[in-house]
């Protein structure tokens, strides 16, 4: 893999050498020292200083202040694990600006100096890095600046924001890492393949043979371990848990047929009941469990009732420090209740998983994946007359097995797949676990271990993806 990296705030602390130069010149000026710590930077009001007096000590001082940066904590440690794993570390800066005189030779010397490794460093020509990061084909980036990093995710470069103690609050849109030890596992986790287990009620509506075929042509970002058979039911069309999981299973079969993915060995059958009524022994629970156990880290994405990755974390607790659940439930934050199908099937599965404190992210459905809304005319616009497995999707849109006939609706499910594929392509934070309230809606205030919330999609870039796969002959 390519790794971008910016230098200064990414590599060397600049922001640590600007605050001892200021604050030793601000003797040699009025002596006020500072006076709002809160400032958006320590160039921009943190001083009594006028901003020509900011530029004028900046002109007079870059190098100077350059040729003594401090690392990072993690820096060189890191950038020499990565070199070391046959990752290209290719450096971009814009250090060709009014500000520097002699910037080649300094950053050259400064990267010698802390035996950086390093490909290729590139002086961009201006800001706006992501006309490099193309030429030369980085596959991720790092950078400090919230206005970069904006163009970079524009121009489709997965990029990442490096947080410092000003950028945060500008941060909205941008996906941020807080040190080095984060920027390695992110190139990490991004240069392989992930484990993943789908667990699938795959028969309850169309969504979710859309999120099967996304996932099993994306075969280049993961490895699946397994896919499991999610419970559901519609009692008013006298349909049970036992007669979902059949048409479930066999609609699964019938996708990875037109896919050339063998199933066998791969999908497995879930509970035959939700957790509210008791743990059953099924096929899908002791699968989970074995491949978790197997491995270092297993993502499961959920796309129904999260009933079989509880009953699999009460039987074998040691699973949740090997897996992380990605999960498409309840709603957004801001509404109500969470009176929705995915969440209300198993209200005693969704508290155990939250309880157990698992890493989770949360992708609700009303008012974040409602965002997925296509149409008929759209998909046959990209899908009709592609291949079998095209034609069929765009049948099943139309009418599904319990649903009516319609022109637009939202394909949720495909919102798991797409989060695992490129986190770019969503906004989260992070927030204390809630607890669910007798009516479903959450409780927001309590102290509690932290769980990851998706705050929006960027339906465009998923939809172009998604599209874009099951078309492909590939």
């Amino acid at each position: 893999m390519i790794v971008g990296l910016d230098i200064d705030n990414v590599i060397a602390d600049l922001d640590a050498i600007y605050l001892e130069y200021f604050l030793e010149e601000d003797k040699n000026k009025r002596n006020s020292g500072i006076i709002n710590k809160k400032a958006k930077h320590i160039t921009q009001g943190m001083f009594d200083w006028s901003a020509e007096e900011v530029d004028a000590f900046i002109s007079d001082k870059m190098d100077e202040m350059g040729a003594k940066l401090p690392l990072l904590r993690g820096a060189k440690h890191y950038i020499d694990k990565l070199h070391k794993e046959n990752h290209q570390i290719y450096l971009l800066t814009h250090r060709k600006n009014k500000y520097w005189k002699n910037p080649v030779k300094i950053t050259k010397q400064w990267l010698k100096y802390h035996k950086i490794c390093y490909d290729k460093l590139i002086f961009t020509k201006t800001t706006d890095k992501s006309p490099e990061c193309i030429k030369n084909k980085i596959d991720i980036m790092f950078d400090d600046s919230v206005s970069n990093c904006k163009q970079l995710v524009k121009s489709g470069i997965l990029t990442y924001l490096v947080k410092t103690r000003y950028n945060k609050p500008y941060a909205s849109g941008l996906t941020m890492v807080y040190n080095w030890k984060d920027i390695y596992r992110i190139v990490a986790k991004k240069s392989q393949k992930l484990k993943v287990i789908l667990d699938t009620d795959t028969y309850n509506e169309c969504d979710d043979q859309f999120a099967l075929a996304y996932m099993l042509k994306s075969l280049d970002k993961f490895d699946v371990e397994a896919i499991t058979v999610a419970p559901y039911s519609h009692p008013e069309y006298g349909e049970t848990i036992k007669d979902g999981l059949e048409k479930s299973y066999n609609e699964i079969l019938k996708i990875c047929r037109w896919l050339n993915f063998a199933p066998k060995d791969k999908v497995f059958r879930g509970a035959e009941n939700y957790l509210e009524n008791g743990t059953s022994h099924n096929a899908a629970v002791d699968k989970i469990i074995e491949i978790a156990m197997k491995n270092n880290k297993t993502y499961i994405m959920s796309i129904g009732a999260i009933t079989n990755i509880a009953m699999a974390i009460l039987k074998e607790p040691k699973i949740i420090d090997r897996i992380e659940v990605v999960w498409l439930g309840g709603n957004g934050l801001n509404l109500c209740d969470n009176q929705e199908f995915n969440f209300k099937q198993d209200i005693k599965a969704v508290k155990t998983v939250f309880q157990s404190k698992v890493p989770l992210t949360i992708i609700p459905a009303k008012g974040v994946a409602s965002a997925l809304m296509t149409s008929i005319y759209e998909l046959r616009h990209h899908l009709k007359g592609k291949n079998d497995l095209c034609n069929y999707l765009c049948k099943i849109f139309c009418k599904d097995g319990y649903h009516e006939a319609y022109d637009r609706r939202v394909i949720w499910d495909i919102s798991v797949i797409a989060y695992l594929i490129n986190e770019n392509w969503f906004e989260t934070h992070r927030i204390n676990c809630p607890e669910i309230k007798a009516n479903t809606a959450y409780n927001l205030k309590t102290k509690n271990h932290k769980i990851t919330i998706v705050d929006s999609i960027n339906a465009k870039k998923v939809y172009s993806d998604l599209f874009a796969k099951l078309k492909s002959t590939n």
